[in-house]
């Protein structure tokens, strides 16, 4: 792949705020003293699912034998476990291979996002949409060893492709999105949409779009095959994280007791939590009304999903993968430059409170 300016100024990006937040997490290792900031640094990234996901990638969904069974492994799908196995084997640090995970994934879908931004909505509107989502509250997740980065790796170059109807390759790279995550079941459902309603539609190249849902069905199977059970990933959804489906009303005043009605180290997660779903439910209705059926169906089956669980859980690190929210960011750097730097300049504290809470070993979402 050439990279042009557009591309480099990206990863310059990527770069530039992936050392803002280490910088951050240092500073705050050396001048608070709280929980696990006093941990060495790799052991104050590798926190809550980083240790799931190396566990996975060092024993399998089994578990490590030394510990008692873990119900909720195979909650996780296992595309980002099995690439930071093959990393181990030039890293021999498992939480420094995940990192390094992450960190490549995230600079192969900066430049993607990037570049869709540019080719939907006219120069400038990718890199303003990189900004809005590296300054995220919630952008610390693309540099600790979580999938979303990953993720975001191949749904992004899936989703230009898909948009330059370049169907083989979109579905391939869909494949490998839906191996990593859920969310690559959404990816391919709107894959679908976007073949029957956008202009690129090529009759011949449809089997392709079968493709991204192989992948899933395969780890399912596989699980099948492993457990005797044919829903053995909701199993693990449920038994693991508690994740029960409810009616969404339910799921919304748990999760708002839980809020405000409680005081302890996931109260200002299930802040973030709802925060989210809101940004999540105006975003779809937006979609909408643009008649972006393609993009609202990709996020809106996401929240129907994820706000019909017993209480709202990863909402919030969700809206990393909802690219539609940061490329409408993007659009109103262009437009509208005040209410964008407004936002950043909001949006910029709260990243730094997310980083001290993670690397302090509190929940963050």
């Amino acid at each position: 792949m050439i990279l042009n300016s557009r591309d480099r100024t990206a990863l310059g990006t990527w770069l530039l705020s992936r050392a803002g937040m280490v910088l951050i997490a240092i500073v705050a290792g050396r001048t608070l003293v709280r929980g696990d900031l006093q941990e060495p640094f790799l052991d104050r990234w590798t926190q809550w699912d980083v240790d799931h996901l190396i566990e996975i990638a060092r024993y399998g969904y089994g578990g490590d034998p030394a510990q008692p069974p873990d119900a909720g492994l195979p909650g996780f799908f296992p595309g980002f476990p099995l690439v930071v196995r093959a990393t181990h084997l030039i890293v021999p640090d498992w939480r420094l291979a995940a990192l390094l995970v992450s960190f490549a994934a995230g600079a192969v879908a900066m430049v993607a996002l990037a570049r869709l931004g540019d080719q939907e909505f006219g120069a400038g509107t990718g890199q303003r949409a990189v900004i809005a989502l590296l300054l995220c509250p919630v952008a610390l997740f693309l540099l600790a060893g979580y999938s979303e980065a990953l993720f975001l790796a191949f749904a992004l170059p899936a989703w230009l492709l898909a948009r330059q109807g370049r169907w083989a390759p979109a579905a391939l790279c869909g494949f490998a999105a839906a191996g990593v995550r859920i969310t690559g079941v959404f990816l391919a459902l709107a894959l679908v949409v976007e073949f029957l309603t956008g202009e690129r539609r090529q009759w011949r190249q449809a089997p392709w779009l079968i493709v991204p849902f192989l992948a899933p069905a395969a780890y399912w199977a596989y699980l099948w095959h492993w457990t005797g059970r044919f829903n053995a990933w909701q199993i693990a959804q449920e038994k693991g994280w508690g994740r029960d489906t409810v009616w969404p009303w339910q799921a919304w005043e748990t999760t708002w007791n839980a809020a405000f009605h409680a005081d302890n180290q996931f109260t200002h997660a299930f802040r973030v939590e709802l925060a989210a779903a809101v940004i999540g439910v105006v975003l779809t209705l937006w979609l909408l009304a643009k008649r972006r059926w393609a993009e609202s169906s990709y996020v809106g089956l996401q929240l129907v999903a994820l706000m019909t669980s017993a209480f709202y859980l990863s909402i919030g690190r969700s809206t990393l993968v909802w690219w539609p929210l940061w490329l409408a960011l993007g659009v109103l750097g262009v437009r509208r430059p005040w209410a964008y730097v407004a936002l950043l300049a909001l949006s910029v504290p709260l990243l730094v409170v997310q980083v001290v809470l993670y690397t302090s070993g509190s929940w963050a979402g």
